[in-house]
């Protein structure tokens, strides 16, 4: 592991290794904490690697500890990591309210005071976290793939649309498609952005996908008991924007799911075996 990183914890876990880590990002001129699971394979070789990019007021730690992803990686030779939602920190705006400040970093870079400062995340997420990574784990050379949950999701989207040399594959559960159509896109984009609407529809996977940004294939989960889907969430928006491009998604609306993490435990498999074939590793 690179020198640049603090070790906080490490737990064995279906033959493989669960890291929690701390290191000092220049991105975001703060401390950064993430989870790394090692599956067993890469005690021997290079492995694929998916990182996955949690919603609004998590950590790293409530998919750590509730995404049960770990036996399906282990199965498949899958390295996930786990970064945080926004830097923290006294020294870090903050907003009285869950959907802006810290905790909500949409994974975007702010341009606008006082958020410009601290809240880079798109630059942490989309080069300064890969790089660590290559620098000190055994990942295989090629890209990687990317995933995530509602403000993650959202992020997973505009980042795979925005880098898709890096993110050789993306898919979301319950993601947030057009944050420019909807309240809590609007509201962070307001305070991020200054009202930039150009600006703003660079962090829109409808947007984005509008514009002629392309990635090769998409893979959601939406929860049809969800209570955000009608207002903030918006699939039907992405899956008329890929018809209209001709991206291949698969959209499937799961009954009685939920916005919780029982509704992504369930489905979780699915996704690192999707992002498992996709970056060139069957099961061992």
């Amino acid at each position: 592991m690179t020198t640049d990183m603090k070790i906080e914890g490490s737990y064995a876990a279906h033959g493989g290794t669960q890291h929690i880590v701390q290191h000092a990002s220049h991105s975001t001129g703060t401390p950064m904490r993430l989870s790394i699971y090692l599956p067993p394979q890469a005690a021997s070789a290079p492995c694929p690697a998916v990182i996955y990019l949690s919603g609004l007021t998590c950590s790293p730690m409530n998919v750590t500890e509730k995404g049960e992803f770990r036996r399906a990686a282990a199965e498949r030779g899958l390295i996930v990591v786990c970064p945080d939602t926004s830097p923290r920190g006294e020294d870090v705006a903050d907003a009285p309210r869950y959907d802006l400040g810290q905790g909500a970093g949409f994974y975007l870079d702010a341009t606008a005071e006082p958020w410009s400062r601290h809240f880079r995340m798109e630059s942490y997420v989309a080069q300064e976290l890969p790089a660590l990574l290559q620098n000190g784990f055994p990942i295989r050379p090629g890209g990687f793939g990317i995933m995530g949950h509602s403000m993650g999701g959202h992020g997973a989207l505009t980042l795979a649309l925005k880098h898709p040399q890096l993110f050789r594959s993306c898919s979301a559960f319950s993601p947030i498609v057009a944050p420019t159509q909807v309240p809590w896109g609007q509201n962070a984009f307001a305070a991020y952005l200054g009202g930039d609407a150009e600006a703003s529809r660079r962090c829109d996977a409808v947007a984005l996908i509008g514009d002629g940004a392309r990635v090769p294939e998409l893979l959601v989960d939406q929860g049809t008991a969800d209570e955000f889907l009608s207002e903030q969430l918006r699939p039907d928006l992405l899956q008329e924007a890929c018809r209209t491009a001709g991206i291949p998604l698969t959209l499937r609306m799961q009954d009685g799911y939920d916005h919780s993490y029982y509704f992504i435990s369930t489905f979780m498999a699915d996704h690192v075996a999707w992002h498992a074939e996709r970056l060139g590793r069957g099961r061992a």
